[in-house]
């Protein structure tokens, strides 16, 4: 971040946060993020409401999107904005929104802020390191109410307008989706194709419709040592079945090694399902969590060949994404022993 960049983000915060002054103390690049850009700041607030409280001491975070070119199907900041705000209001336990900016004078891409929570969400330290919310049988409890909180928003929201709608049952939608891609890719995966197969044959009926979080794993969740701190990355979300977002935190892929511990490589399944039941008011269909952890390692497996193609194509020159290619392999091999006897 230049000079020119902060004292212009300095100027839109004092008029965004209603304050009389606001000064960036310290402003640093965060790690991680293939699609997009996060920088922590420290701001010194005079005035207005966050001026009044802490001494005035704002910790937060600055959202924007990769320089380079993202993944087409991620939300923008504005979304990604609208999204924060809507299950803020819902209770789900997430970084407060405080203001977004599509001006682009101002820093150069569109972004938003919002308070900055503490604890880390390193999915590879979090399934092994049990000094972070060592009490997991109440962390994959609560991950479950989260999840169900998530979920009590349904179509239609006017501020979630910008979501796609469609008639097909979510499950379709994906294979619909994910077949598409394949049929244009320069490559052939047939166990990619056997997969989407066994999952067109198995598809279930369209049914609730809620919003789903789209990404909701160990990884994209922080927590310190207390406990769960907030859930992160909205940039997937989108109207769909429930049990996907099941699913996708229970799948063996994002269980970091940890495949005694289905619920996110942190828990047992009936600790996250129970927390889910308990706020929502619904049983968890256990015969049809299958059928969503196939369906995530087919996503996961086609995420992982775009991120590739995004290298390989020249397109962003990131270790990052030519590394994410070497697993197509092991999911697609995952997805033949899960379909193998159904």
């Amino acid at each position: 971040m230049n000079d020119t960049q902060k004292k212009s983000l300095e100027k839109y915060l004092t008029q965004a946060l209603l304050a009389d002054r606001v000064e960036i103390l310290q402003a640093a690049l965060l790690s991680g993020g293939a699609v997009q850009e996060n920088w922590a700041l420290d701001l010194q607030v005079t005035g207005g409401v966050h001026g009044s409280t802490q001494g005035g001491r704002l910790n937060t975070v600055l959202r924007c999107d990769s320089p380079t070119a993202g993944v087409a199907i991620s939300h923008g900041r504005a979304q990604e904005f609208a999204l924060l705000q809507t299950v803020f209001n819902a209770g789900v336990t997430v970084p407060q929104p405080l203001c977004l900016c599509t001006d682009t004078s101002v820093f150069g891409r569109p972004f938003f802020v919002m308070r900055r929570i503490g604890g880390t969400a390193a999915g590879h330290v979090l399934v092994k390191n049990t000094t972070y919310a060592p009490d997991r049988v109440e962390l994959a409890n609560r991950l479950g109410r989260e999840l169900a909180r998530i979920h009590s928003i349904r179509p239609p929201q006017k501020a979630l307008d910008f979501l796609h709608t469609y008639a097909e049952s979510p499950a379709q939608y994906r294979i619909n989706t994910h077949r598409e891609f394949l049929d244009q890719h320069h490559t052939a995966y047939p166990a990619l194709e056997w997969g989407l197969r066994w999952l067109e044959r198995h598809a279930p009926a369209r049914d609730l419709i809620t919003l789903a979080h789209g990404d909701f794993r160990t990884g994209n969740y922080m927590v310190d040592e207390h406990g769960l701190t907030g859930i992160l990355d909205w940039e997937f979300a989108g109207w769909s079945d429930p049990l996907e977002d099941v699913g996708w935190f229970c799948a063996k892929c994002w269980r970091f090694g940890q495949d005694d511990l289905p619920a996110g490589g942190i828990g047992l399944r009936e600790h996250f399902y129970h927390g889910y039941e308990v706020e929502s008011g619904r049983t968890i269909d256990r015969d049809q969590i299958h059928y969503w952890e196939v369906m995530a390692h087919v996503r996961w497996a086609v995420v992982a060949i775009e991120q590739a193609q995004r290298f390989c194509s020249g397109q962003e020159n990131s270790l990052l994404l030519a590394l994410t290619g070497h697993i197509v392999p092991e999911l697609e091999w995952e997805i033949l022993n899960m379909t193998e006897h159904n």
